[in-house]
């Protein structure tokens, strides 16, 4: 089992920057494909960025690329999203997501369903 929980949400002005953190507990150490999704207002929950655990190898949504960096901390227990040049188009809720999984990337992004953890959600509001 794998429990997962958002912190660093918040509200900032277009062209800002916020950072999320999801802290990942468990039992016992497993590879997994960790993720960011979101949720903006009237859409489906859509996948933003994917980072394999064991190696670190990262993969983006096209709407965020070059703006969002994912990545994880020495000791594979901490998750975080740098979000940069934000726009009013990213408020939504974000939600860090996990897969047991031996691989991970564009499959996993484009299919919420493949995720087996989710955490609760942080709410990211941006205003122009």
């Amino acid at each position: 089992q794998v429990q997962l929980a958002e912190s660093g949400g918040g509200s900032a002005q277009a062209g800002g920057s916020l950072r999320l953190s999801c802290a990942v507990s468990e039992y016992t150490y497993m590879p997994l494909c960790m993720a960011w999704f979101r949720q903006v207002s009237g859409r489906e929950r859509e996948g933003v960025a994917t980072i394999f655990r064991e190696d670190s190898s990262t993969f983006y949504d096209k709407s965020v690329k070059g703006r969002f960096t994912i990545s994880q901390d020495s000791a594979r227990s901490t998750l975080y999203l740098q979000m940069d040049s934000l726009q009013p188009e990213d408020t939504g809720m974000y939600y860090c997501a996990a897969a047991r999984a031996t691989g991970c990337g564009a499959s996993f992004l484009r299919n919420r369903a493949t995720m087996h953890y989710w955490g609760k959600g942080a709410l990211v509001t941006i205003s122009s």
